[in-house]
């Protein structure tokens, strides 16, 4: 079933599984990536078939085996690693597929939509055994030049112990999506697990500690709400607060608004520690440090920090970042930076979220995850 393990000076041949919107922004990355081209491409949507056929065509090249079922792309044995770009709710299917394949893969975040479904994907990943292939979950915020920049000073201690981490993203509403998937929470899995499990995966990451406790406030009060599919009324949240505890003693705070975009930047995270604060703002691409006792309110550093990336997208260079260093780490057998236990997590804080506004209590991490999950 499998291409194999590209042959030294042979590009390394990727599939696209899922041709929308994300699907094409990983096209035009691999297309740009040193090294790497695109052998098949996979969607059972024709139009979005014909989106990627002349995605490669814009960019001078010839168009490339399509199918409309993943098994069928697999057992042509044409390419060497794969993305997954489908629909939340059909990830859990496909990736175990590609895995038992042999082939390494980078699959969009949400790793999947229920815990459940996450839980699957582990154990049938952990039954190949050794032979397992590399699963990259696609959390590429981590790599947006500013929250990058801030994430090192984080860790480099320039802020001391943090204690608080806040990340505002005041944005625009859901962008329309093949056959309006992303309208429905049975889909997306909700608003706190499609949109925001990027957010409390870079919470994960700056602390760095694991979450005890999560309280979340939020509704559906202006979004898609004169809409209607198959009769049915789009049910996504389209703001909310939410709070998570961690076991170091930080605290962090989402905000998230989804009908905001009359705004300057549509990201600003801050970390507070004893020492300091810093900031990040995107798409300003600035990182501010004030260091206390040597700083003061309106006098602190500030640099921009601009992506590198060849290919911008719709994630500031992110994505074509992380697809490098998933093709590095193909290359040279290295494990995912972005793990499955990261997948797990970052799902199960937003359904940690969920609960919390669905039954107007704080809940403990305790209550969805195992204690082996919870030591991972």
């Amino acid at each position: 079933m499998s291409g194999g393990t590209p042959s030294a000076g042979r590009p390394m041949r990727f599939g696209v599984i899922g041709t929308g919107m994300m699907g094409i922004e990983h096209l035009a990355n691999v297309i740009a990536l040193d090294g790497a081209e695109i052998a098949a491409v996979c969607d059972n949507w024709e139009p979005s078939l014909k989106a990627a056929q002349h995605e490669l065509a814009r960019s001078g090249l010839d168009p490339v085996p399509a199918f409309d079922h993943h098994h069928d792309l697999l057992d042509a044995g044409l390419c060497d690693a794969v993305i997954v770009a489908t629909p939340n709710h059909l990830h859990t299917d496909i990736v175990l597929d590609v895995a038992s394949a042999g082939l390494p893969q980078l699959v969009e975040k949400p790793l999947a939509t229920t815990l459940e479904d996450c839980r699957r994907i582990i154990r049938g990943v952990e039954a190949l055994g050794p032979a397992a292939p590399l699963v990259w979950v696609g959390l590429e915020y981590r790599y947006m030049a500013p929250a990058a920049a801030l994430i090192e000073q984080a860790h480099a201690g320039t802020a001391g112990q943090i204690r608080m981490v806040s990340i505002r993203e005041h944005r625009f509403p859901f962008q329309p999506k093949v056959r309006d998937w992303n309208r429905f929470n049975c889909n997306t899995g909700g608003t706190l697990v499609e949109k925001c499990c990027h957010f409390f995966d870079l919470m994960r990451v700056i602390v760095p500690s694991e979450p005890v406790r999560v309280m979340a406030s939020g509704a559906q009060d202006l979004n898609h709400l004169d809409e209607c599919y198959g009769g049915a009324t789009p049910d996504i949240l389209d703001n909310a607060f939410v709070i998570v505890d961690f076991v170091s003693g930080a605290r962090a705070l989402l905000d998230l608004c989804m009908f905001a975009d009359a705004t300057r930047n549509q990201e600003e995270i801050s970390v507070v520690g004893d020492d300091g604060k810093l900031e990040a703002l995107i798409p300003d691409d600035v990182v501010r440090t004030g260091v206390r006792w040597r700083d003061w309110i309106g006098n602190v550093a500030e640099q921009s920090v601009s992506s590198t990336a060849p290919v911008v997208g719709r994630h500031h260079g992110s994505s074509f970042i992380e697809l490098k260093r998933f093709r590095d780490a193909v290359a040279d057998s290295a494990p995912a930076e972005c793990t499955l236990a990261d997948g797990l997590w970052s799902v199960a804080i937003g359904r940690a979220a969920h609960i919390s506004i669905d039954e107007g209590r704080p809940v403990e991490m305790s209550e969805l995850l195992t204690p082996e999950e919870l030591c991972a």
